[in-house]
């Protein structure tokens, strides 16, 4: 049987959870080479290596090993070294996913070589062009040939942007694919057990979005919310790295550290974080897969940004934006069970990967009963 190379790119820690699903249902498909390629955005061990073993991926068959950067550098580094590869040992497809500079670098790759590209998580759009994942996310669907959505709203943008409808699928959400395959170990880690907290008896904090961090005239103020909610909630906050170096550039770090009911610790693997999650009261987040894992489990998600790129977490599901100097008014609202429950999404079921391989294998032109 003639087998069709696929590159599935893997950046940054979201990419990976996003990729993981994929490259599992691709290694049952025989008439797939599946070939897992991971640029190097994010290097550090913490954020890297354990979301590889946790989430049950190989070490990639490709490391451009392109590292940290301004966005430029990043996206620059990854288009340099990905061409080679792509001239070395052509694809048949690419596959990106999500929105960070490695998505655009590969797409750019594949549309100059007339190699077909395909962008899963397409067609999310926040109306925010200050966020570089948006500039991301609306250039890579412009140039992509295939566009798998995971909602409806996904759909309609891609639809009023002038795409096509042969290039547009609506395949579901891929981030519940990583929880449910993982949902077992996530349930057995034990990360909540091991820092001695009740189900629904605390919160989880991720902050990381240059908007929140990256200035103290924004960070000071939410340092502020975050000790005054730790007063009403205990809240666990796993610290980026990104945010530990500004809250220690700006001498905040003592505060946090210093504050009754807050405790800091280092980034964590996916399952160790999704155990923790799934038994919180609240989660506390800029994040944007956290607001889908979130809904799915039916947790109020409390997001610290004025626009997010997945509205269908808000207009059915359990996430709200909220303006910092409001989140301790926010977490008192989730405490008086004055919180909407929401719903899941359709096509938010597990089985987005299944969905993925069945559309590719269709552009392809495989039989079904060969997929």
């Amino acid at each position: 049987m003639n087998r069709h190379r696929i590159h599935l790119i893997a950046a940054a820690r979201p990419n990976f959870m996003k990729v993981a699903p994929l490259y599992h249902a691709l290694k049952e498909a025989p008439w797939a080479e599946t070939v897992l390629v991971h640029t190097g955005q994010h290097y550090d061990p913490n954020m890297s290596d354990a979301f590889f073993r946790d989430l049950g991926l190989p070490d990639p068959d490709i490391h451009l090993g392109v590292g940290s950067g301004t966005h430029a550098e990043q996206t620059a580094g990854v288009m340099v070294a990905y061409e080679k590869v792509c001239l070395e040992r052509r694809p048949d497809w690419i596959v990106v996913v999500g929105d960070v500079n490695s998505t655009i670098a590969c797409a750019l790759v594949g549309a100059k070589l007339c190699i077909p590209v395909a962008h899963l998580e397409a067609g999310l759009r926040s109306r925010d062009r200050t966020m570089p994942e948006e500039i991301n996310r609306i250039l890579t669907d412009a140039i992509a040939d295939l566009l798998w959505t995971p909602s409806p709203d996904g759909d309609e943008n891609l639809r009023a942007e002038g795409v096509p409808a042969e290039r547009i699928e609506r395949v579901g959400n891929i981030m519940i694919d990583s929880y449910e395959m993982m949902r077992s170990r996530i349930e057995a880690a034990g990360t909540r057990e091991a820092f001695g907290l009740s189900p629904r008896g605390y919160g989880v904090v991720t902050l990381h979005r240059p908007a929140n961090v990256d200035t103290p005239e924004a960070l000071a103020p939410l340092v502020e919310q975050l000790v005054a909610s730790a007063a009403r909630l205990p809240l666990v906050f796993p610290v980026h790295p990104r945010t530990r170096g500004r809250l220690e550039d700006f001498g905040l770090m003592s505060r946090l550290k210093d504050a009754e009911g807050l405790r800091l610790v280092e980034p964590m693997g996916y399952v160790e974080f999704m155990n923790l999650v799934q038994e919180a009261r609240l989660v506390i987040t800029d994040s944007g897969g956290v607001q889908e894992e979130t809904t799915y489990l039916g947790i109020p998600c409390l997001t610290l940004r004025d626009s997010t790129e997945r509205p269908v977490t808000v207009t059915e599901g359990t996430n709200r934006l909220v303006p910092p100097p409001e989140l301790l008014d926010h977490v008192e609202q989730v405490m008086r069970g004055d919180w909407p429950e929401g719903r899941v999404p359709e096509l938010w079921d597990g089985r987005t990967a299944q969905r993925v391989v069945a559309s590719l294998a269709r552009r392809l032109g495989v039989h079904a009963d060969r997929t």
